[in-house]
């Protein structure tokens, strides 16, 4: 089903006013659905994030044999209770980067598994050679052949072993760490991903038998168990981080006594050192940060910023597009340099045709210039987080906006629709086609 959002902009203006609450973080709560396959008892997941992404991986689950009901809102159990099965939908994970986080639980279960080459955003090349090299060290032999990927250990349980990850890669380290928790003997994992969701993750499953020590740090090490047991111990999602300083770049663009509810400070630190420096205020407490200030955009106060972004705990990748929309707003020239990802930038014509002065030289590197008033256009969500920077740069225009492709949105931002509004955005969400829901 095509749906569109319909902006009507602020032109500017400071009104943005109330409270938005940060929803169940993303990058926590798909490892945690994958993990629910190392449990032998039923696992509850709470604070669940109402994403399409969230709903593509239960889907997953229950394809593998999981039995996965929905609970009281924002709420599922897991449980595995008829054997799981060792092949990934294709047709599934093939729309889902985040499925390959299974591969590895579900090897260290079954044995094997085999699965497509994962798919998702389009924002770069994205290779799995860290997850084929990680599993190859602990024993399992990799082939690929009719466009899937077969693994097996080689006596049917994987083994613990040193790894060295040759990048860092929070995904690689989740998935790599799921599998030595079943593994035999200890697994050190080198150059590991500093995320703040690893160390949640890992203290939860530690309470459920696990042995995980140094998550959060550069080396974790994992003596691996028997399946774990929930005993009625719940995962609670933390908030999301991105979203937080998505949220963030809105209130001190548009904010006016607007509060960010739900959120860790302490997780989104390298974005508001940046914001302050550009000239921001904002009230940090203890889960909350809020933004005063009426009238318009006041351009003159904010300065250019050069922005590099790198894994946590530096500035975020996911929040570089949104960044780039408040760039648009300072006063002078910002650089803007993305390590992560290089088709992340591709977005940059769509907001010069918004009306901001962006030049990217190469696949890495942008400047822009500021401030530049911006207009309502039509644009299309090529991914998640330029999706949501399309949807702030059309809040700050003057007149109306269509965005286009916003399922991309939704699978990162659930509800965001009903949020903003609550907070004074003129947003509407309409249907292109005439479908049996929308006619009934």
């Amino acid at each position: 089903m095509a749906e569109i959002f319909k902006v009507k902009g602020l032109a500017g203006k400071k009104t943005l006013n109330g409270v938005i609450e940060v929803s169940g973080a993303k990058n926590a709560v798909l490892q945690a659905l994958a993990f629910s396959v190392l449990f032998k008892d039923e696992l509850t997941i709470k604070n669940v994030p109402a994403i399409e992404d969230v709903k593509r991986m239960t889907t997953l689950l229950a394809d593998l044999g999981a039995d996965v009901v929905p609970k009281k809102s924002g709420s599922y159990s897991i449980k595995f209770s008829k054997g799981i099965r060792s092949e990934i939908s294709e047709e599934i994970s093939k729309k889902l980067r985040a499925s390959i986080v299974l591969t590895g639980p579900i090897l260290a279960r079954t044995g094997e598994v085999s699965f497509p080459h994962p798919g998702g955003c389009v924002i770069g090349a994205r290779p799995i050679d860290l997850f084929v090299d990680g599993f190859t060290k602990l024993g399992a032999k990799v082939d690929f052949k009719d466009g899937k990927y077969h693994m097996k250990a080689k006596d049917g349980k994987l083994h613990g072993a040193e790894i060295f990850m040759k990048n860092q890669s929070v995904t690689g380290t989740q998935t790599l760490m799921l599998a030595a928790v079943l593994a035999k003997g200890k697994t050190i994992i080198k150059n590991a991903a500093l995320e703040p969701e690893t160390k949640h993750l890992a203290d939860f499953l530690n309470k459920c038998g696990a042995k995980i020590k140094g998550a959060g740090t550069s080396t974790i090490e994992v003596t691996g168990t028997g399946l774990l047991s929930a005993k009625g111990k719940s995962y609670i999602t933390p908030p999301d981080r991105i979203e937080a300083g998505s949220f963030l770049i809105l209130g001190a663009l548009a904010g006016n006594n607007l509060e960010i509810k739900n959120c860790d400070p302490s997780w989104v630190e390298a974005l508001t050192e940046n914001l302050i420096s550009a000239g921001v205020k904002m009230q940090i407490g203890k889960s909350s940060i809020k933004f005063s200030g009426s009238g318009k955009i006041p351009n003159s106060d904010f300065k250019g910023l050069n922005i590099k972004t790198h894994e946590y705990p530096g500035f975020p990748t996911d929040v570089q597009a949104p960044m780039v929309v408040f760039l648009t707003q300072a006063t002078g020239e910002s650089f803007v340099f993305e390590t992560i990802f290089e088709g992340r930038l591709n977005y940059a014509e769509d907001l010069r045709r918004m009306g901001a002065d962006i030049k990217v030289w190469d696949p890495h590197r942008a400047t822009v210039k500021g401030p530049t008033p911006l207009r309502g256009r039509e644009v299309e969500s090529p991914d998640i987080r330029a999706g949501l920077a399309f949807l702030l740069a059309a809040i700050l225009a003057e007149g109306d906006s269509v965005i286009h492709n916003v399922y991309y949105i939704d699978r990162g931002y659930g509800n965001i629709e009903e949020r903003l509004r609550r907070i004074g955005v003129d947003i509407k969400r309409e249907c292109l086609e005439v479908c049996a829901p929308c006619v009934n």
